[in-house]
């Protein structure tokens, strides 16, 4: 491996990680097969602690492909709770405001779902990495501000229901970059007449990087550490 010139793992993020902690651990390895001082490091589209799944890791200059890498069409698998929101729309905050969902069965889901698919202007979640005045959204909305952001226009290519159960459901969701699940969550409870929150999310997909082509964060570090390194002369 030439970890100089660029490697790219692709990396199966685990529950209650950060984009940053696994960026962190590959860095922390790479280093010590290398001996190395500095590398970098980097992710290509972030995943929140409570998100699972795709994470695609560069090093060296296949950091340059970054961007080209985060652009890629996203999957995801969201498990939603219907009835209830709260202030994060996932489980990082606790329950705000609960709602009927006796109205809400099977028919009316798919048939909601369906206003969803094509190009549509989403509201980012206060408690997201969007930047108000040189701020992170989420240092505001954690300290108690008031946090407006604008819509952005984004396209969703597909919205499948895979499960349906009293209070709950299961949609998969193929997208463009910058989507939200969570405020998709949100918009699709208000769109029910109801509320909703996220209380799981996997990441399936990045562009042609599926999550069956992932590694476990210990199986990329082994493979770190095992890896025949070629380094320029100078080093």
């Amino acid at each position: 491996m030439n970890f100089i010139e660029g490697e790219i793992f692709c990396i199966d993020k685990p529950l209650n990680w950060t984009s940053f902690n696994a960026v962190k651990r590959l860095r922390g390895a790479v280093i010590r097969r290398t001996g190395l001082k500095k590398i970098k490091v980097g992710h290509a589209g972030t995943l929140d602690p409570l998100a699972t799944g795709v994470l695609i890791v560069c090093t060296g200059k296949a950091t340059k492909r970054i961007e080209e890498l985060q652009t890629g069409v996203k999957e995801y698998v969201a498990t939603i709770a219907l009835g209830s929101t709260t202030p994060s729309f996932d489980l990082e905050t606790e329950i705000d405001a609960t709602y009927p969902v006796d109205h809400i069965n099977r028919e009316l889901v798919e048939e909601v779902l369906k206003n969803f698919v094509g190009r549509i202007e989403q509201v980012p979640p206060a408690f997201s990495a969007c930047k108000i005045d040189g701020k992170r959204a989420y240092t505001m909305a954690r300290k108690g501000k008031d946090v407006e952001l604008k819509a952005k226009e984004l396209v969703i290519d597909e919205i499948e229901l895979q499960d349906y159960k009293t209070g709950e459901i299961s949609v998969r969701v193929v997208c463009s970059k910058g989507t939200y699940i969570r405020a998709l969550a949100r918009d699709i409870g208000e769109a029910l007449g109801s509320g909703a929150h996220l209380t799981a999310l996997r990441r399936t997909r990045v562009g042609d990087v599926k999550i069956d082509d992932c590694l476990t964060i210990d199986d990329a570090v082994a493979q770190i550490a095992g890896a025949e390194v070629e380094m320029p002369e100078n080093q």
